[in-house]
């Protein structure tokens, strides 16, 4: 039986399996470590250290189960994407480990991100997502969790049978009445999810969790364990939350930026559609990466994290 991750981690036998990879790794890039590798910090999803070497840090990340397909879809992506995406230095894909060389501050630790910022992380996702659709069957092979409208009903009943069945004292726990109500939602879903299906805007990689902290200032994206192949305008959810959070950004300004990659299929008036739909189907897909990435969550982390899953999937019963 697989030990739980954050133990797995945690251990000195992976620690020292993790830094003879990365020396090993470093070398044949021909760079020397300059110091002792440091874990900076262990989540249930996933853990990061970082190495000193004479050519500049080097990080590394290794991935819980459920997003172990990230070190294999990073290296694809960058194949595929090289604007948009810097590539490895190294992967493991079968560990779920990569290796990247220190690309100095994101986006969103150079300065208060503006408009302009968030319009153009926004633009870059979506041209992504563009260069992406046409290639599904690779996407997928590399384990990525296949999201399309068209699954997200089924999914639905899955994910609520799941939560139903978690512990009471589980922050995630589905109690009746609230079961009730989401599967008094289930036909909104349904429909959501078949106009998405039905659209011009195909199916393609939908980040998860794009802001500007996951984007580098020379607007490369990284950090892909919550990517899935779904319906593209999903990956504006996460940036219409923090937007309208804040609330001292346009939306409308955001949202204009997205409409401009995808202007040649898209107008407003149909994209307004599109993401009102995608708040049922991202709903659904969102909640499941929560429910999986926290399986082997130590009791510390289900009190911070725990109520992710619901949290999340009742957002069905607010759009």
């Amino acid at each position: 039986m697989e030990q739980p991750f954050p133990a797995l981690v945690a251990s000195t036998t992976w620690r020292h399996e993790a830094e003879a990879w990365i020396h090993d790794r470093a070398d044949d890039a021909g760079r020397r470590l300059s110091g002792p590798i440091e874990q900076l910090r262990v989540r249930p999803w996933s853990t990061q250290l970082v190495a000193p070497t004479d050519r500049g840090r080097l990080w590394f990340k290794a991935s819980c189960p459920s997003m172990r397909f990230e070190a294999g879809l990073h290296e694809l992506l960058a194949r595929l994407a090289p604007d948009d995406v810097a590539a490895p230095l190294a992967v493991d894909a079968d560990r779920g480990w990569i290796l990247t060389a220190d690309r100095g501050q994101t986006l969103g630790d150079s300065h208060a991100p503006g408009l302009d910022d968030w319009r153009a992380v926004v633009a870059a996702a979506a041209r992504l997502q563009r260069r992406l659709a046409g290639h599904g069957a690779e996407v997928l092979a590399t384990g990525v969790p296949d999201c399309r409208p068209e699954t997200v009903p089924d999914r639905l009943d899955r994910v609520v049978e799941r939560l139903a069945a978690l512990p009471a004292d589980h922050p995630s726990h589905l109690d009746d009445a609230t079961r009730l109500a989401l599967e008094a939602r289930r036909p909104q879903v349904v429909d959501a999810a078949a106009a998405l299906a039905a659209s011009s805007v195909p199916a393609t990689v939908q980040h998860g969790d794009l802001h500007p902290w996951n984007t580098f200032t020379d607007l490369t994206v990284f950090d892909f364990g919550d990517l899935q192949w779904a319906a593209a305008p999903e990956v504006l959810q996460v940036p219409y939350g923090w937007i309208t959070h804040e609330g001292e950004l346009s939306w409308d300004g955001v949202l204009e930026a997205y409409l401009e990659e995808w202007s040649d299929v898209l107008d407003h008036r149909s994209l307004r559609t599109l993401v009102e739909a995608s708040v049922f189907t991202h709903a659904v897909n969102r909640s499941v990466t929560w429910l999986d990435a926290l399986r082997d969550a130590r009791p510390a982390e289900l009190e911070q994290w725990g109520d992710g899953a619901l949290r999340t999937l009742t957002r069905v019963l607010e759009a």
